[in-house]
């Protein structure tokens, strides 16, 4: 049986473009799902299914699925899927929605499978420091399982409040404390998938270092585009003995980063480093009053835990190499609710950031510690050459920087310039030696950028791995891979959407 109306392309790495679903085909198909899931379990209203259009990076491309299938088991997932297969229909997992780079964007309908009615805890096992949940688990809810007796979940997205683990494993997203700990796939152990054809497989398990090839670490990252995850098992990590929070105050964004470098090569790896400029300190302070000083050219939130007498001994040199550097002050959260309210502005960020502008384009590159002067100072100029406000905000201690792009579509070329000065950010993180993403995955977003880091050889090799899980190219088809016949440039689109809105 045959998908009437897709110009539908056999492979990986394509944009489809068509009316999606024949309405005879469609119909048929919404029968079947619904005998798998019931009729509660299939969205097909169109108004409702343009709240699937994209994920939260809205600005290439926004396209409705045919249908919503809302899953609740494995088993059910494994036969919507085995369904698309037979029928050569194109599918797509989506967790959240919190994606920013369009990994859960449609590209032509066919069917999407949302995983957040799965959301259990399935076993917590503290006596082996696991956890294995269902992928609709939202982040948070695991690090609260985990607390209440003496564990944690490392890995702590921004978005930690909403996303879910099976979104973290596919888009192998970081954090905050990802500096001492790594980001998902140095936590997760193994994983129950669902492949292209509907095969249920469980990779890896409770023990790490299994022998053998490491598909875990194949799939984690893969951004669904070899198989859906719908349960995860994940290393939970024992509480440390103390905490310190810092709040160290600069004149400069140059004086801030260079602190970065200073107290990694002395040694000492904080659990976490974030640096944010003066725009961003502007609007977080106008919106959560989270302390941070309004003079201030950029502050860095440094954070160290582990055992009481190390963390004093370790706080005393970091304040030492931040005054070396220029800075103005050291503050040190005397309280919980002081080091919590100092951690609700830097996860506030984006929300903040309507204070500033009525949309933004965030971006998300990694370059090495030592370029970040460098680096800020292109952004700027980028930012200046463009007529465009950029803010910053990064993950400095590993380099994982997030330009703010401010963008105001009620301006004539305003998002189209936007755009352009993305690029050119994205160009200078390469050529100072970094890369493309830190966390929020390659999705349709970055997909051309691989251009200007792999040759065609390394691009060819990635694609047969890809073929080898998804022969027929059904699974999430268009993402990460660079397209030859997708419109507009790199970092660009003939098919423009929306930036991101804030209220």
């Amino acid at each position: 049986m045959s998908v009437v109306g897709f110009p539908f392309f056999i492979g990986t790495g394509f944009v489809m473009k068509g009316s999606g679903i024949a309405p005879e085909i469609r119909a048929r198909l919404i029968q079947a799902c619904e005998r798998i899931v019931e009729a509660e379990g299939v969205v097909t209203d169109p108004e409702e299914l343009r709240v699937y259009d994209c994920d939260a990076f809205t600005f290439l491309h926004r396209c409705p699925p045919d249908l919503v299938v809302l899953p609740t088991s494995t088993s059910q997932v494994a036969e919507v899927v085995r369904l698309c297969h037979k029928l050569g229909i194109p599918f797509l997992p989506r967790g959240a929605g919190t994606g920013l780079s369009g990994g859960a964007t449609p590209l032509a309908g066919g069917v999407m499978i949302v995983l957040t009615r799965m959301t259990r805890i399935l076993d917590l096992d503290l006596p082996n420091r696991s956890a294995t949940v269902e992928a609709g688990c939202v982040n948070l809810w695991l690090t609260k399982a985990a607390e209440r007796h003496g564990l944690f979940y490392a890995p702590d997205p921004a978005s930690q409040p909403a996303c879910t683990i099976g979104g973290n494993v596919g888009h192998n997203a970081g954090g905050p404390h990802c500096l001492k700990y790594g980001v998902t796939t140095n936590h997760v152990l193994g994983a129950t998938v669902v492949f292209p054809d509907g095969e249920v497989l469980r990779l890896g398990g409770k023990v790490g270092d299994a022998p053998g090839y490491d598909l875990v670490g194949v799939f984690t990252g893969a951004e669904g585009t070899l198989g859906i995850c719908t349960e995860v098992t994940v290393r939970l990590m024992p509480q440390p003995e103390a905490v310190k929070t810092i709040l160290a105050v600069f004149r400069t964004i140059e004086e801030a980063s260079n602190s970065v470098s200073g107290v990694i090569a002395r040694g000492i790896i904080p659990v976490a480093m974030e640096l944010i400029d003066r725009e961003t300190i502007q609007a977080v302070e106008a919106n959560v009053k989270a302390g941070y000083p309004l003079e201030a050219g950029a502050v860095l939130l440094i954070e160290l835990d582990g055992p009481r007498a190390e963390i004093e001994a370790e706080a005393v040199s970091v304040a030492a190499i931040c005054h070396r550097q220029g800075c103005l002050d050291v503050r040190v959260a005397q309280t919980e609710e002081e080091r919590a309210l100092l951690w609700k502005g830097r996860k506030e960020i984006a929300g903040s950031f309507s204070r500033i502008a009525h949309q933004y384009y965030l971006q998300d590159a990694v370059v090495p510690r030592t370029k970040l002067p460098q680096v800020f100072r292109e952004i700027e100029a980028i930012g200046a050459r463009y007529g465009i406000r950029i803010a910053n905000v990064a993950h400095a201690g590993d380099g994982n920087v997030h330009p703010m792009i401010c963008v105001d579509r009620n301006v004539p070329g305003c998002e189209e310039r936007a755009m352009e000065a993305g690029s050119e950010v994205m160009r200078s993180c390469i050529q100072a030696g970094g890369t493309v993403t830190g966390e929020h995955g390659i999705g349709i977003e970055k997909r051309e950028y691989l251009r200007l880091m792999y040759s065609p050889a390394d691009l060819a090799v990635m694609h047969r791995v890809r073929s080898v899980f998804d022969p027929a190219g059904l699974c999430n088809p268009g993402k990460i891979f660079p397209v030859e016949d997708e419109p507009g440039a790199v970092g660009g689109s003939s098919q423009r959407g929306s930036a991101v809105s804030t209220p």
